[in-house]
């Protein structure tokens, strides 16, 4: 099991665990922002598995079917990660607005705060593992489902802090109040994580500091090529796709050409990981002045 897979298959342990324990502290209590948390968890849930076999998918080499490779299920996985925040957040303000209209009790409100704190803890340990993971591997999924525990940190802090002053007040309509502001955090973190996850379908460009760092690499060798232009960037998952045209003298040799091209592809790739580099070779038209001075 390679390391994304591993991160994946914590984070759907530990979101087991708390399922379980925030639907019995939920039903114990009688409390909707500990279900509506419940409900966040399940998504999550749901989310670390599509992550787990998403990584899987991705990682799988080029094949006659898929000749680029499989890195963009990663991207896809994130934006159905989204749209399961969205839906999630419209279940967890349904039940806020029916536990409004029914004032029912909430008993039991110290052991929901504590299972709140425990969640928010164990939230954050393994959010911060998955975060190292998606910066070495690169990884669009697992970043997404730390972003599902990060959410949830706060979350299950709020509702335990909310949890602790209806406690000392006795003002309980703080409690669909209290789930319905986790049902707007919720709607912020999935656009976020939809256009982190969409734009790279959409083949958009990378980053302008991934492109000046291309540029410079480029600027390295400009004593030796004429001119380079149509320089085009995209990402698909962890993957850094570049393609650019070269103009050289047309008297140089191929292996010259050919060795040029092999030293800017290795300068890129050390300064950007998981790249894949393609560059086209064009000779000046004529045997020019400036290809004089470059000899």
């Amino acid at each position: 099991m390679n390391k994304k897979a591993k991160a994946a298959s914590i984070s759907i342990l530990s979101n087991t665990v708390l399922i379980i324990i925030k639907i019995l502290a939920g039903i114990i209590t009688g409390s909707v922002s500990i279900i509506s948390e419940a409900i966040h968890s399940m998504m999550d849930l749901f989310a670390a598995i599509m992550a787990f076999f998403a990584v899987k998918i991705a990682d799988k080499p080029a094949d006659h079917e898929h000749p680029y490779g499989h890195e963009k299920v990663e991207n896809v996985s994130g934006v159905i990660e989204g749209l399961l925040i969205v839906l999630a957040s419209g279940m967890i303000i349904y039940e806020a607005v029916k536990k409004i209209t029914s004032k029912e009790p909430i008993e039991s409100v110290g052991l929901g705060f504590i299972v709140m704190f425990i969640s928010s803890f164990v939230n954050f340990l393994v959010s911060k593992y998955l975060y190292k993971v998606a910066k070495e591997e690169h990884s669009i999924a697992i970043e997404a489902d730390a972003l599902h525990l990060k959410a949830d940190i706060y979350t299950s802090f709020g509702v335990g802090l909310g949890l602790m002053i209806i406690s000392i007040t006795k003002l309980t309509f703080l409690d669909p109040i209290i789930a319905i502001i986790i049902a707007i955090f919720i709607l912020k973190e999935a656009w976020e994580l939809i256009k982190n996850a969409f734009t790279p379908l959409l083949d958009e460009k990378l980053s302008d500091i991934e492109i000046d760092t291309i540029k410079n690499v480029l600027d390295t060798h400009k004593d030796i090529y004429l001119d380079y232009h149509e320089l085009r960037t995209r990402r698909a998952g962890k993957t850094k796709h570049i393609d650019l045209h070269i103009t050289l003298c047309s008297d140089m040799s191929v292996k010259e050409a050919h060795d040029l091209c092999d030293n800017i592809e290795l300068q890129i790739e050390k300064e950007l990981k998981f790249t894949k580099i393609l560059i086209h070779i064009e000779p000046c038209e004529k045997i020019c002045e400036e290809c004089n001075l470059k000899k």
